[in-house]
């Protein structure tokens, strides 16, 4: 089905205005909430700080591992590799990206050239591909089962989405239109992986839609029909329980209740659903162009109630009908423990944006290992760049 950014055939208007928390907070206050909850950050020495100093001191637009975060200039922590593993038996249950890879500015390159086709074709949906690229990106992450120790384990390392018979996995429909949006990229940059194309698509989705950054790396490694995984590993939206979206997000992908509120909740707040794709209907917010909390409020704040069609169950505000939300929506209102974060992200908009700035890098990694050479990039929006066109 679909989840996160979730949306069946979603999209959004393109909005080009500069990421919020970065320029409004700083580049100090984000590499500090991604700071928190890191199991690596402890593991770096003084002498790897001093070396990430010493690199910065000695770099000017970025190097191979790291470009300028921001209009500052200051570039991304070490601290990005932290949070990016899970249980023991994930550490056992990965495999090993590319060792070689192309320098930071490559990839800023690729990154832009994805920007500027979001810019130049707004015929999608509701006037760009942003969205169901980064619908793409989730489902080609989270097809990861930490517990499979088969080629089949899913994740985003191998590009299976490629095949026919995982892209007519029903939770994946309407996909295929972005990986045909992404084509001509795929033709201009014929060494690039499908894995890491889609991943640093649905970055280029979520920045260029106002969102935080969000640390990526490459090195990924299409592989065969083999490494196609079972269907069914995406949530289903028409579930009712917290126990069914922790077996989902917590026993299968590895994470925790605040980051499976945090994936959720912000990943609805943009686009929309189709009966079409996922036999729903209708946006989430009132703001689904946008990257926001909007969600969070709008669930605590809105009376919902059923609507009543011939379509699947599924809510609708008591007040104009014009917003949905999901039956796994409604759990994490009614389910005590997911409600904390419900209620904290609603009102912290900032903490918000800083948790899922680390989450969904986390996600984009889940089943992959990255030699400590390989650092996290951070990209620049095309309106940082001063790029008009």
């Amino acid at each position: 089905m679909y989840y996160l950014v979730i949306m069946s055939s979603i999209s959004i208007p393109f909005t080009r205005n500069i990421s919020r928390v970065l320029i409004r907070r700083g580049s100090q206050s984000l590499l500090k909430g991604v700071l928190v909850g890191s199991v690596l950050v402890a593991s770096y020495s003084e002498k790897k700080r001093r070396e990430g100093k010493k690199s910065e001191s000695n770099s000017g637009s970025g190097n191979s591992g790291n470009g300028n975060f921001g209009r500052g200039g200051v570039k991304p922590s070490w601290a990005f590799l932290g949070g990016l593993f899970g249980t023991a038996e994930y550490e056992k249950n990965t495999r090993e990206a590319a060792t070689e890879v192309k320098p930071f500015e490559h990839y800023q390159q690729i990154y832009n050239d994805i920007a500027k086709r979001l810019r130049e074709y707004d015929d999608w949906d509701d006037g760009s591909y942003a969205p169901i690229l980064v619908r793409l990106s989730w489902h080609n992450s989270g097809s990861y089962d930490q517990h499979d120790h088969s080629p089949a384990k899913g994740g985003s390392y191998s590009g299976t989405m490629r095949f026919d018979r995982e892209q007519h996995d029903p939770e994946n429909a309407g996909l295929t239109s972005a990986t045909k949006f992404l084509q001509p990229i795929r033709e201009k940059y014929a060494d690039l992986s499908d894995g890491d194309l889609w991943t640093l698509g649905g970055v280029v989705g979520i920045q260029e839609m106002e969102g935080p950054k969000i640390a990526w790396r490459p090195g990924r490694v299409d592989q065969g029909e083999d490494a196609i995984p079972p269907y069914h590993r995406l949530p289903d939206a028409s579930q009712t329980t917290g126990d069914y979206i922790r077996t989902v997000f917590h026993d299968r992908l590895g994470f925790s209740d605040r980051e499976m509120v945090c994936l959720i909740g912000v990943g609805h707040a943009i686009g929309r659903c189709h009966t079409t794709s996922s036999g729903y209907d209708g946006p989430w917010t009132f703001s689904p162009t946008t990257v926001t909390n909007e969600f969070f409020k709008l669930l605590l704040n809105e009376k919902w109630e059923i609507k009543k069609w011939d379509g699947k169950k599924q809510y609708v505000d008591s007040k104009t009908k014009s917003l949905m939300m999901l039956p796994t929506d409604m759990v994490l209102k009614t389910d005590e423990k997911f409600r904390k974060y419900v209620e904290e992200y609603a009102k912290d908009s900032d903490k918000c944006m800083r948790d899922f700035s680390a989450v969904f890098s986390k996600l984009l990694e889940r089943g992959v290992k990255f030699p400590s050479a390989t650092k996290p990039m951070i990209f620049q929006t095309l309106d940082e760049q001063g790029i008009e066109e």
